[in-house]
């Protein structure tokens, strides 16, 4: 079986630093896809890259927490903070998700109304997934997938990194990598059969989790040397330079070693040297 690689940035659209770190990751580099955040401050810049980009994979990356809603807050009173923006609390917000209808149905609403908003860009759907992995909630995305489908997207990402290829890449964190693996595992088998019960595609495999907002060169290399057969997914959160807009990302993340990462010459020789071939949902889906 073939290795594929599916290279993808999230928070497309959020800020200027992160939209040219995407498109010079792409054009210099091997990120081959992109995550859009519909409602992001630099949304208009981000589509105007993406449509010179042709073969960069475009997915909807949908936010329903620590984030622009793109529904008035008065129409999602459960799901903002006073502030209007989602809330943080991502824990008490999925237990509300889980216990009250009136949520589900707000999120519900939230969810189409980002689907639209991406529709609108005319732009084609290559992926979907979201900001923190929020789709891991069972309510979410079994409201989230028909959506999908309806709107034409040709692949969703399943949020599980294998634990022994991951930790044969680092070699550390071992236990930590099957415990967190065998809490999701099945939740994982679940999600991805009823996508593909749906004709999308997902992918096998995913790294960065246990290294999200550090995927330098080093450890993007030591993935690539680990990657199992199969289609697999890595991910990051590149910036060209740094910023202070559009709500930074946590101190501990390293947003332009992250894009350093996607245009570093060892990385592409190693991706070459493992015969790895580098894809998008939509071609794996053609």
């Amino acid at each position: 079986m073939t290795r594929r690689l599916i290279v993808t940035a999230d928070d497309f659209g959020r800020c200027q630093a992160i939209n040219e770190a995407v498109e010079r990751g792409h054009t210099e580099g091997v990120l081959t896809a992109a995550s859009l955040m519909v409602t992001g401050a630099a949304l208009d810049d981000a589509v105007e890259r993406a449509r010179r980009l042709p073969n960069l994979g475009i997915g909807l990356h949908i936010a329903l927490v620590d984030a622009v809603p793109a529904l008035p807050p008065e129409q999602i009173p459960d799901l903002v903070e006073a502030d209007g923006r989602f809330t943080n609390k991502l824990v008490a917000l999925g237990a509300r998700i889980y216990l009250s209808k009136n949520v589900r149905t707000q999120v519900a609403a939230e969810l189409r109304a980002q689907f639209e908003l991406y529709r609108a860009t005319g732009l084609p759907l290559d992926h979907v997934d979201s900001h923190h992995h929020y789709h891991l909630h069972p309510t979410v995305f079994a409201l989230m997938v028909p959506l999908a489908k309806e709107f034409g997207a040709f692949g969703v990402r399943i949020p599980f990194e294998p634990p022994l290829p991951s930790w044969r890449a680092r070699r550390e964190g071992l236990a930590d990598r099957l415990l967190t693996a065998a809490f999701h595992y099945w939740r994982a088998s679940r999600m991805r059969s009823l996508v593909r019960q749906h004709g999308m595609v997902t992918n096998d495999s995913m790294f960065g989790l246990f290294d999200s907002g550090g995927m330098d060169a080093a450890r993007l290399e030591s993935y690539i040397a680990a990657l199992p057969p199969g289609l697999s997914e890595t991910y990051c959160h590149p910036g060209a330079f740094p910023w202070t807009e559009a709500h930074p990302m946590p101190d501990s993340y390293r947003p332009v070693d992250e894009f350093h990462a996607l245009i570093s010459p060892k990385v592409a020789e190693r991706i070459r040297a493992g015969g790895i071939q580098l894809t998008t949902f939509s071609r794996e889906a053609a």
